[in-house]
């Protein structure tokens, strides 16, 4: 079995709807169900983010997101699947269910 990262990409700041909650509520059961669930969760705004740096020795703090772009990481799950046309059918419903554009990527060593 791997394990997959779905990330969850947006414009915006804005909190999923009542309608996406519940559809991400009814797909986050249908994963745990079927045992593709490992974890899932809600990120805060990129604003809060502070990048660290300590390759230079002594640790650098900036606050706010490393990358400035239009769009940024909101959520994500992460999933197992005993192949990659199970995870990319996962990630379309998960893009469905949440009503915004994912990303799917394997973790190394998988």
């Amino acid at each position: 079995m791997t394990q997959y990262l779905i990330s969850v990409l947006h414009d915006s700041s804005e909190l999923a709807t009542d309608d996406e909650m519940a559809a991400i509520d009814v797909f986050n059961e249908q994963l745990q169900a079927d045992g593709h669930w490992v974890f899932a969760s809600g990120l805060a705004s990129p604003g809060s983010a502070t990048v660290i740096d300590a390759r230079g020795g002594e640790a650098v703090f900036t606050d706010g997101p490393y990358l400035e772009s239009k769009e940024h990481i909101i959520g994500f799950w992460i999933i197992e699947a005993p192949h990659l046309d199970l995870a990319l059918r996962l990630a379309a419903q998960g893009s469905k269910s949440c009503n915004r554009r994912v990303e799917l990527r394997p973790f190394l060593g998988e």
